[in-house]
């Protein structure tokens, strides 16, 4: 009945979004879509659990304080008034950018392992302490809207050491009150803000790989997409959507499945792992068709079951949607040199 119930509020929260305009996602910390993701990985781990309620316990315990706030709650809504008092467009920036290195700590210390193979399940934060990039930028955002604040997420593709990657990292971001720029807020780095390049977010005509430029402390002040001359300035770039967001909770399922496309915990990928993969990725690209990395996998999970036909088709349609938005990685251009015959 649990398990059905999140279901149901997953697929009403699907059809309410259908056909409106684009939103950036609402994760706010307490908020119905925070709650039913949290739900959604207990049940998979066969826990119960609320998100919410550790949260507020680990504020207590954690020794990390925001606004003179006695619990959690209080602290975000003493903050989102400190905000709104604030008299200038530069004092409530500095209480911005303090507010996200507070949650930059704060999910540092309460969650404090990384785990690629476990870290994106919310049942591993509570359970055993352990996180990953989506994980830790989805509280991250959700505490920053939680205290007024417009945060979201968005796809790395080019680390701060220039790292190139398929859509390989998550990190949450602050938009600047005054509207002076965007903040990257992301756990993975010592420091609480980093200056990855390489972003993915949507902007307006769709998903588009951009290049962030980057003034003083770490400030991004424009978004230029790949392959075009005109940058944008960061209010005509928007987060992702709620169903991008989990979509990419399942391509994670589907990746690191036991026995899956990775092979996880085997060491190579098996029968039941492959088809575990299958339904996780079939199942992000339902929730978000854009979802290129899926799309891609999706096809390499095809490859390695022998569906070579299918294989082949699903490159070429994640190659579109590559195109689309602007970029093919190294790897993803090698799927599609493979699917049209190339070298073989």
């Amino acid at each position: 009945m649990h398990r059905i119930r999140v279901v149901l509020s997953l697929l009403l929260v699907s059809s309410a979004l259908a056909g409106s305009p684009f939103q950036p996602a609402d994760l706010s910390y307490g908020g119905a879509n925070l709650k039913a993701l949290a739900a959604d990985s207990y049940w998979r781990a066969g826990l119960q659990g609320d998100v919410v309620a550790w949260l507020d316990q680990a504020y207590l315990r954690a020794d990390v304080p925001l606004a003179g706030g006695r619990t959690l709650g209080q602290a975000l809504f003493q903050r989102r008034a400190q905000l709104q008092a604030a008299p200038t467009p530069a004092q409530k920036d500095q209480l911005a950018r303090e507010t996200a290195a507070w949650a930059h700590a704060f999910i540092k210390r309460v969650v404090p392992k990384f785990s690629l193979e476990r870290g994106f399940e919310f049942a591993s934060l509570t359970s055993s302490g352990e996180r990953q990039c989506l994980s830790q930028s989805t509280l991250i955002a959700g505490l920053l809207q939680r205290a007024g604040l417009d945060a979201g997420l968005m796809m790395v593709w080019t680390s701060m050491t220039g790292q190139v990657s398929n859509l390989g990292h998550v990190t949450s971001l602050l938009r600047l009150p005054s509207g002076a720029g965007d903040l990257e807020v992301d756990a993975s780095e010592p420091q609480p803000f980093a200056t990855h390049p390489g972003l993915l977010g949507w902007t307006g005509r769709g998903y588009a790989f951009l290049k962030a430029s980057f003034a003083s402390k770490g400030q991004i002040t424009a978004y230029l997409p790949v392959g075009q001359a005109r940058p944008l300035q960061p209010p005509q770039v928007q987060f992702l959507s709620l169903p991008y967001v989990r979509s990419q909770y399942s391509y994670y399922r589907a990746e690191r499945a036991i026995g899956g496309v990775l092979g996880t915990g085997t060491g190579r990928a098996t029968a039941s792992g492959l088809q575990a993969s299958e339904q996780q990725l079939l199942l992000a690209l339902a929730q978000e068709p854009q979802n290129a990395l899926a799309a891609s996998v999706l096809g390499t999970v095809w490859r390695k079951q022998g569906k070579t036909a299918q294989a082949r088709r699903q490159y070429l349609k994640a190659g579109q949607l590559y195109a689309a938005q602007g970029y093919t990685p190294a790897g993803q251009q090698a799927n599609l040199n493979w699917a049209r015959g190339a070298g073989e």
